[in-house]
């Protein structure tokens, strides 16, 4: 069912819904905003961004398996959106999946953006036993 159709919205309501989602996240209330994106994921199933938003919301609530499912879901249509791979990362080594874990940041460690970079650096060395 098209549900944007159905209620007679347009990309406009879409974006207010969605400033308003992020809203909630910036002030720290996941809760409305898991409602939110999820409310979005419905209304505009194709946006990677809700997905990858709500795999971040449901990380930072130590969700990790729900966490998982989104991020994976995110780069299955934006394969190479580095902070989803970091979060997802973060997300593995939450789960205890070190080995696949340590892979992923190994990789984003390369990245030529230090905001990836840097923070994959950390959780290898966190993740690493000292020589």
């Amino acid at each position: 069912m098209d549900w944007l159709d159905f209620l007679g919205w347009e990309e406009k309501q879409i974006k207010d819904l969605r400033s308003a989602a992020f809203s909630y996240v910036e002030q720290g209330i996941y809760d409305q905003a898991l409602t939110f994106f999820e409310a979005l994921t419905v209304l505009d199933p194709g946006n990677p961004y809700d997905l990858q938003t709500l795999g971040a919301i449901h990380l930072q609530m130590g969700h990790g398996l729900k966490a998982l499912d989104y991020l994976d879901r995110a780069l299955k249509l934006e394969p190479h959106h580095q902070i989803t791979q970091l979060n997802r990362a973060k997300t593995l080594f939450m789960l205890g999946y070190k080995r696949q874990g340590l892979a992923q940041a190994a990789e984003l460690e390369k990245s030529s953006d230090p905001m990836i970079a840097d923070p994959a650096k950390a959780l290898l060395l966190s993740n690493t036993p000292p020589l």
